[in-house]
């Protein structure tokens, strides 16, 4: 066969492999040799966006660019879109792109369609730490068992920090910040709080140590404005503009490059929550929702396997209520194998392979995907900005062959917007009065401390009380006899334990003893990734 007619049947497979009869999200074209073949449209299936996928490549090799080509079609297409923003270089989604040259030789060789266009952007930060409406969690709505994850708790230590939870739960005592949860931990290994747990085993002095140092890491990585109140809500992540445009929520980390715990700990919790509210859509003509998570490797370094596990389980689990989760990182082998096999789509951008280290990876990479015409080791590294190689779940759900492919321009602009721009987003954001504002109701920590106060005030009275009682007590006896001074640092008097026996013992005082016990509220019921159920 002739290089021609080879190339020839290449171009046709790949062609065909493509040519969706349904709605589609617009990559690029299949690149031949060294050749564009604009009638082989590289694309993805509009429904197949929910069954996850993996943008990865060096650093500088257009993943960014890659972002905002899918965005915007899914915004286009009435698709709500979640960006984690870890650089702030997607904020020029909010204006148009200016064109030029070189956008407009790109899309001339791809005979592609291209006009400037500005998107509905929502702007959202951590607890304050950026631009726009900070986010932020309840303890109680975050749970015990994604918070034992993120202390990186062994199982003895989980178990206690749920029984804690289940404690708080069932006093109706809100846990809305750290301070909160710290404050039940104190109380229920104190002397007037240990007899609390009592009946469910207790709480171990040692065990709740180390919780309370992981507490205190926690909130220096910044869970101290991330946890707290108001709460975010995660269905304001799924709205459409009047004229149908999906809003594209993007999630300002520049603050939080060094904190990934703080990074990680939002990311389980809005999956576990948007989990808990949707229902279950099968398989939708179009995603409810689409993440992408730029940087994905913040999310898994150092992360223990129990916390690996609950990733994979939300993965897994999040696509049958129409949620898409792209991953975004610089080599595939940045995702654990777990989650890697849940990704159905795959855009791959140039790799390095200068090491040892490199080499392995660039093999380990290769051996990811389907056979390919081309030798994949050698197109990976030699891939121009702006390339990557695509293979796409089709609409019969299997595997699109392998397809270099010159990716098209997005026609937002591409970096970050100006302040003027960032400063309009802000100000029409209803997002931002919602949430803008911090707010500190009774929680926890007050109403444990209002209640050791109370008790205290109602120790003292019938202290008084009871003494008051015992000396007109005497004065009716009036026999005259007086009662010898005790020396200092003797035994109380059988007469004055008595009398503290009395105290102790009362009705008045046991009713108050008993009040930081008393069931103010119906239990905290909870989902299966322990996250608070929304009524």
């Amino acid at each position: 066969m002739s290089e021609q007619s080879s190339t020839s049947t290449q171009a046709d497979r790949l062609r065909e492999g493509y040519a969706f009869t349904g709605p589609s999200i617009t990559l690029g074209g299949a690149v031949v040799g060294q050749d564009v073949v604009p009638e082989a449209v590289v694309r993805i299936p509009l429904a197949s966006m929910s069954r996850h996928g993996l943008v990865a490549g060096a650093t500088g090799t257009g993943k960014t660019v890659t972002l905002q080509v899918l965005a915007e079609q899914l915004s286009d297409a009435g698709v709500p879109v979640f960006l984690a923003d870890v650089k702030g270089d997607l904020t020029g989604l909010a204006g148009p792109a200016t064109g030029g040259a070189k956008i407009e030789e790109r899309m001339t060789g791809l005979a592609q369609d291209w006009t400037p266009a500005a998107y509905p952007v929502e702007l959202l930060n951590l607890g304050g730490h950026g631009v726009g409406a900070p986010v932020r969690a309840t303890v109680t709505g975050f749970g015990p068992t994604l918070l034992a994850k993120v202390l990186r708790l062994n199982k003895t230590q989980e178990s206690s920090l749920g029984l804690v939870f289940h404690w708080a739960d069932q006093q109706g005592l809100a846990l809305l910040d750290l301070k909160d949860l710290t404050a039940v931990i104190q109380h229920l290994v104190s002397d007037e709080g240990k007899g609390d747990l009592k009946d469910l085993g207790g709480l171990a002095t040692s065990t709740a140590g180390v919780i309370l140092r992981e507490l205190v890491a926690l909130s220096a990585a910044g869970g101290d404005v991330f946890f707290g109140e108001p709460e975010f809500e995660p269905e304001d992540l799924l709205r459409t503009t009047a004229d149908g445009k999906g809003v594209v929520s993007l999630l300002e980390l520049p603050g939080v490059q060094d904190k990934p715990v703080l990074f990680s700990t939002f990311l389980m919790w809005l999956l576990a929550e948007l989990f808990a509210d949707l229902p279950e859509v099968g398989n939708p003509d179009k995603p409810t929702l689409v993440f992408f998570f730029d940087e994905a490797h913040l999310l898994f370094d150092d992360a223990s396997d129990a916390f690996l596990t609950a990733v994979e389980q939300a993965v897994r689990l999040i696509r049958s209520k129409g949620v898409g989760v792209f991953f975004v990182t610089q080599t595939p082998t940045d995702v654990p194998d777990p989650v890697l096999a849940q990704l159905g789509n795959r855009v791959q951008h140039a790799l390095r392979a200068h090491t040892p280290n490199d080499a392995k990876a660039l093999r380990a990479t290769v051996s990811t995907f389907p056979t390919s015409d081309d030798d994949l080791a050698e197109v990976l590294t030699s891939l121009r900005t702006g390339e990557a190689v695509v293979t796409v779940l089709g609409e019969e759900g299997a595997p699109t062959p392998v397809a270099r492919t010159m990716l098209r321009a997005p026609q937002a602009r591409i970096g970050p917007a100006d302040e003027e721009v960032l400063r309009t987003v802000v100000a029409g954001s209803s997002l931002t009065a919602r949430y803008g504002e911090a707010l500190d109701r009774e929680s926890a920590q007050e109403v444990l401390a209002q209640r050791m106060q109370e008790t205290a005030r109602a120790l003292e009275q019938e202290v008084q009380r009871t003494a008051a009682e015992r000396t007109a007590g005497d004065r009716a006896e009036d026999d005259g006899r007086v009662a010898p001074r005790p020396s200092r640092g003797s035994r109380r008097a059988p007469q004055e334990e008595g009398m503290m026996d009395q105290v102790l013992g009362s009705s008045a005082v046991r009713s108050m003893l008993r009040s930081a016990g008393t069931v103010i509220g119906r239990e905290v019921t909870r989902s299966i990734f322990g996250t608070r159920r929304r009524r």
